[in-house]
């Protein structure tokens, strides 16, 4: 069950990019079946899943209007990344992080960006969701083009906290040395990572503590150091004295 938040994004999703197509769209020869990009010139009708997947994971230069076709695919795309059958979470480059999709009508570019934010949240207060959580905040950030407004909305929070933990795992190698813990987040990412380093030098140090993770807790911290200091802190040397 959605949260309402999630819901009323997703209805409002339906209702803003209902009749889209892209009219114009010729196949890929080597890639595409004609039936299948005939469905992008198609509007009104019901998309089959594997064909949402293949083109929301496809590269932009085989679209003639790849906005075109983002908006067709709406629907049906943010639908099964909610429901937690969109097979390509976490292990491609979504189209919505291709586009400038803010440049789109104001209504067309709330729609999205509500949509990105309650999926979000609503994972966060899931304890067992469909997709790994660092996989999802991967693909938000990725379409936002910035953690900023996923890092504003993950709460202190039982549920939240303990998805922090894994994603903190998950990440903290490559942060520790200033390189990007993302694959697929390209537009944007460079920025990303000093400001999640910051957030979570700040606020996830605790968090992990109540988590019973107070290894990942000090490393956390280590994140405010400059470079040197951080390699140079006593935990290195001996992190059960620093535990």
């Amino acid at each position: 069950m959605h949260s309402p938040a999630l819901e009323a994004a997703l209805a409002n999703i339906d209702t803003v990019f209902n009749g889209f197509a892209s009219p114009h769209e010729t196949p890929c020869e080597r890639c595409h079946l004609p039936e299948e990009t005939a469905y992008l010139r198609t509007p009104y009708t019901s998309v089959p899943l594997d064909v949402v997947r293949m083109y929301l994971f496809e590269v932009s230069d085989h679209f003639d209007d790849h906005d075109a076709a983002m908006r067709r695919l709406l629907p049906q795309g943010a639908r099964a990344m909610a429901e937690g059958v969109l097979e390509g979470i976490g292990w491609g480059d979504h189209g919505l992080s291709q586009v400038d999709w803010r440049s789109w009508p104001a209504e067309q570019a709330t729609a999205v960006e509500e949509f990105v934010h309650a999926w979000w949240q609503d994972v966060l207060a899931t304890p067992k969701p469909p997709y790994q959580v660092a996989e999802v905040f991967e693909t938000c950030a990725a379409i936002a083009r910035s953690v900023t407004p996923l890092l504003d909305r993950w709460p202190a929070h039982p549920v939240a906290d303990v998805h922090l933990v894994r994603c903190v795992d998950w990440w903290l190698d490559r942060l520790l040395v200033d390189e990007s813990p993302f694959t697929w987040f390209l537009y944007g990412a460079e920025a990303a990572v000093p400001e999640l380093q910051s957030w979570l030098a700040r606020n996830a140090p605790a968090r992990l503590r109540a988590q019973g993770e107070p290894d990942l807790a000090i490393r956390a911290g280590l994140l405010g150091l400059p470079y040197d200091d951080r390699w140079a802190h006593p935990y290195w040397a001996d992190p059960s004295a620093t535990n």
